[in-house]
């Protein structure tokens, strides 16, 4: 018990001590919460507008209090940040002095701020020297990375810029507005994003008709003289992209002159739509209806706690702000503290400090004095890569020193708060929530409460409200062709009317709108009532905004549209070539010729010589009247075959194959007849009106003379085709140029015309069965309205042409002006009637038919007749010079030229029939008598007996020649 004694004395000691230490360690705590353990202060600048803009004012109180959350959060950090603050007083010259001031002076490891595009500029390059890295967390210009420093850290989003522009972009495409005309700061700042956000407008084949740029010093006078000029215009879309302070005056002022009214649209940029919150109530009344987009913050438990004592800690610094809130920028000043706080932390066992500082600053400028950091390398790297999950979500560096892209919210302006409509990603484009499908369409955004008031999508233009209709420049037509377009003046009354096919449509096309469309029609004429220049001219006149618009006989042309809009054409397009037609009956000697082409007729010709010669092979053997003289049975066979074409035909036909072929051929010959007989009779008894020339060529060949209307761009296209200038004639009217197609090219007049379809369609309509139009056609978009480039009217002019041409009204406006009736579908006929003669291709089937047939046949009697007399083909007994083939095919013919005794029409003759002529009219017809010649060369000699006695027997006919009629008796 007496050696337990000094031990436990010994460890009540230690008890005793350790509790005391305990106590003073606890009792050291500040009142922060922080230890006051040996700790490295690490010095780090701040460079902020405090004084006036609230972004420095949000900014600072976001800093301050992270860097107290942040060591209440990290107590066993070794390092620790001193914040030494600098008022940049919102000055250039100033916040670069303060920065100055903050390296050389106090040697901080980082800067954070400036605020402002302008103020970062110089400052930024000041970091880049003193290898001091600068940590910006406001809205910057994109010309900021075009400085390609390591040491610039923007704690916003990646394509910051470029991403809000597409959001932008999307929502003007989304509700199919064509024009937008941005608004912004005259600055740095302001250009920055109007670069960007005008060539997204145009890769969408949006038109920016006006920059409205305004000087960050403007006086309300100046806002409101701007404004008023953006009524005079037609566009009502506005993307507004300035500081809110400008943006604050411009919308109150946009209120009080009626521009926050029904039909406008307005669009603000992130840099104002993240202060919506903490605008003044009455600004934000004033901005009811406006959209905004500004990147999107997901709304985590983190964030709302942090929200709620951030407007406490403000408040207790600014009383007087009450209606000040948290921002995008005030969240990202809070993590981009965080991530210095990090980034600091992992450099804990370095000392800082600046090399090459010179204390001596005789004749030295305080900038060649600023040294350069130690370790500035080491904590760019550092920064570079600090990774954690900040208020404003997940904290990631990436290139160029940018947070990652988050999506965009758009929100809608209602009363003095804010609603969110929206979402705009890259990937999937407008949604209406976060887990949306892919959509650009307008209909996945919420309801969007418009200016005015209302829930109705705004049309995005208007007629302007300085009280002036359009000015429509109309063409003035001397005296030709006013159906198109007519100016009356009435000296009584001093009135100017206009009227015309052109005008009634762009009548018919207004009264089609759903609103209305105020206007006047303004004659383009000089001071003798003359047009005061070509159509080119006229139509420049919209291009330099002296006319809103022109109605006539305007041509859309490829040229034209560099300069100008045109509608949807309302009239049928094209130029073609008009000429005068000929009537050509009966002025040809040799006018039966044509109604069949000649390949028919040769084919025809060969045909008959094909069926004589198949009928004469069918009949030779068995027909007497197909033997005789070679001549004679040439004659014969094609005398036959030529006679069925007017059925005249003598001969009979004696086989079953030939009557075969016969019946076939002759009902051929009946349609061939038939059809000629229709086609010369149509030829020579109806009227035939055909060109007068049907080629362009021909007119070039015999440099005939051709016409065009005074003023056309058709006069181009003569040109281009190698008309010479003298060959080119002017007419006004209709009537002028029938004029001088009665004179021709030999009396100085023309022979063919060309002009644009209307105009000829007019022509014909006056002179029926006269003039009629062919190739070529040039193609032409036809008749336009014309409105100046961009022109929000003509989509809804182009959607009305087609309601008034789909329905009777258009047909009944040509039938009331362009003498609209059945002749100009006679002289379209007419003048495409390219040949009335019949062709093969129409008889090709009835020829294949007929040669299957002959062909058929043929190849029967063929067969037939060699395997009767095979054995002569076959017979081996013959004499050594009778056995070759030769021989043998040389008997074959001898046979095929004799005779055929066991044919009936043989049997018939020795019965006392004879082929003698009868008085039959038809086919049935006997044959000549034979000469005794016929028989020569067939196989016969001798005068054979044509009369024969009953008791006679008749001769028999054999190889030998003709035996005798008498026999010598012979006994039995």
């Amino acid at each position: 018990m007496v050696k337990h004694q000094p031990r436990s004395t010994l460890d009540l000691s230690l008890w005793w001590f350790f509790g005391v230490l305990a106590i003073v360690v606890m009792g050291q705590r500040n009142s922060s919460g922080a230890t006051t353990l040996p700790t490295r202060v690490v010095k780090v600048g701040a460079v902020l507008d405090v004084g006036g803009a609230m972004v420095g004012k949000i900014g600072l109180n976001s800093i301050r209090m992270c860097i107290h959350d942040f060591y209440v959060s990290h107590p066993h950090y070794k390092t620790r940040l001193q914040l030494i603050l600098r008022d940049s007083q919102r000055d250039i010259v100033t916040a670069a002095a303060q920065a100055v001031d903050l390296i050389k002076n106090e040697q901080v490891v980082a800067v954070i701020g400036p605020i402002t595009t302008m103020e970062a500029m110089f400052v930024i390059n000041l970091g880049d020297k003193a290898h001091v890295p600068i940590l910006t967390f406001s809205e910057m210009s994109p010309s900021l990375l075009s400085l390609h420093t390591p040491y610039l850290f923007q704690i916003a989003q990646k394509d910051y810029y470029l991403t809000q522009v597409e959001a932008i972009s999307a929502i003007v495409q989304a509700f199919g507005w064509k024009q937008v005309v941005p608004i912004y700061v005259d600055n740095g700042y302001g250009e920055g994003l109007i670069a960007s956000l005008t060539n997204s407008f145009q890769k969408a084949y949006i038109r920016v008709p006006y920059l409205s740029a305004i000087d960050f010093s403007a006086t309300n006078d100046v806002i409101e003289r701007e404004l008023y000029k953006l009524m005079t215009m037609q566009t009502r879309v506005f993307v507004v992209h300035m500081t809110f302070r400008l943006a604050s005056r411009l919308f109150s002022i946009a209120k009080d002159i009626g521009m926050m009214d029904e039909g406008y649209v307005w669009i603000v940029t992130a840099g104002i739509a993240n202060l919506f919150n903490s605008l003044d109530s009455s600004v934000m009344e004033s901005m009811e209806g406006v959209l905004g987009v500004r990147p999107y913050i997901p709304r985590t438990k983190q964030l709302l706690d942090f929200r709620a004592r951030w407007k406490r800690e403000f408040l207790r610094d600014n009383p007087t702000l009450v209606d000040v809130n948290l921002d995008v920028f005030g969240i990202w000043a809070y993590d981009a503290t965080a991530a210095l706080a990090m980034a600091v932390e992992k450099l804990d066992n370095t000392v800082f400090g600046f090399t090459n500082v010179s204390n001596n600053s005789n004749n030295v400028t305080d900038l060649e004095n600023l040294g350069v950091s130690r370790d500035g390398e080491k904590l760019r790297e550092a920064l570079s890569n600090v990774r954690f999950k900040g208020v404003g979500g997940e904290f990631k560096v990436v290139g160029g020193g940018k947070l990652e892209t988050s999506p965009f919210e758009i929100v809608n302006v209602i009363g003095n708060s804010e609603r969110n409509i929206g979402f705009w990603t890259p990937q999937k484009g407008l949604i209406r929530d976060m887990d949306a499908n892919n959509s650009t369409s307008k209909e996945n955004l919420r309801a969007i409460l418009w200016p005015g008031d209302s829930y109705s999508v705004p049309k995005g233009w208007e007629i302007p409200t300085n009280g002036n209709k359009l000015k429509i420049g109309v063409p003035v037509k001397d005296n030709g062709f006013s159906e198109f377009v007519k100016v009356i003046h009435d000296p009584i009354t001093n009135s100017t009317k206009v009227t015309g096919f052109c005008i009634d449509v762009f009548n018919a096309v207004v009264e089609a709108l759903p609103y209305a469309l105020p206007f006047e029609f303004i004659p383009f004429e000089n001071s003798n009532n003359e047009m005061a220049g070509t159509y080119d001219d006229l139509i420049t006149q919209v291009y330099y905004e002296k006319f809103d618009a022109v109605v006539g006989d305007t041509t859309i042309t490829g040229n034209r549209s560099k300069y100008v809009d045109f509608t949807l054409p309302y009239t049928e397009s094209g130029v073609t070539m008009v000429v005068p037609v000929r009537d050509n009956r009966k002025k040809n000697a040799w006018a039966f010729l044509k109604p069949l082409t000649w390949d028919l007729w040769v084919t025809i010709f060969f045909t008959f010589v094909f069926i004589g010669f198949v009928v004469w092979v069918l009949e030779h053997r068995i027909n007497e009247c197909f033997r005789g003289p070679m001549p004679y049975q040439i004659g014969t066979s094609l005398w036959f075959s030529f006679s069925t074409m007017v059925f005249s035909h003598q001969e009979r036909v004696e086989s079953n194959y030939g009557r075969f072929v016969v019946i076939v051929w002759v009902f051929v010959v009946q349609i061939l007849v038939q059809s000629y007989t229709a086609s010369l009779t149509s030829l020579l008894t109806v009227e035939r009106l055909r060109p007068a020339f049907t080629d362009v060529h021909q007119l070039l060949k015999n440099r005939l003379n051709v016409g065009y209307l005074e003023g056309s761009f058709v006069h181009e296209i003569l040109k281009d085709l190698g008309f010479h200038e003298n060959q080119l004639k002017i007419y006004k009217s209709a009537e002028e140029c029938n004029d001088l197609f009665t004179k021709g090219s030999a009396n100085n007049g023309i022979d063919a015309a060309f002009d644009e379809v209307p105009y000829v369609m007019h022509l014909l309509g006056t002179y029926c069965s006269k003039y009629a139009m062919v190739e070529p056609r040039f193609k032409t978009g036809g008749f336009g309205f014309v409105f100046p480039k961009g022109s929000p009217l003509v989509g809804d002019i182009s959607r009305a042409i087609l309601n008034v041409s789909e329905g009777g009204k258009m047909r009944r406006i040509e039938n009331a002006w362009l003498n609209g009736s059945s002749c100009q579908d006679s002289n379209n006929n007419a003048a495409q009637v390219s040949s009335t003669s019949l062709g093969l291709e129409s008889f090709w089937g009835l020829f294949l038919v007929v040669g299957i047939c002959c062909l058929l046949a043929l190849v029967i009697f063929l067969a037939t007749f060699i395997y009767q007399h095979r054995h002569i083909l076959l017979n081996h007994n013959l004499p050594d010079d009778s056995s070759s083939i030769r021989t043998r095919i040389g008997k074959l013919l001898n046979t095929f030229h004799e005779r055929d005794l066991s044919s009936h029409t043989f049997k018939k003759s020795d019965s006392g029939v004879t082929c003698s002529l009868t008085s039959a009219p038809t086919s049935v017809s006997s044959c000549p008598p034979i000469s005794p010649s016929s028989y020569t060369g067939s196989g016969f000699s001798g005068t054979p007996n044509t009369q024969h006695k009953p008791t006679q027997e008749p001769p028999v006919i054999t190889t030998k020649g003709i035996q005798p009629l008498i026999k010598p008796h012979r006994s039995l």
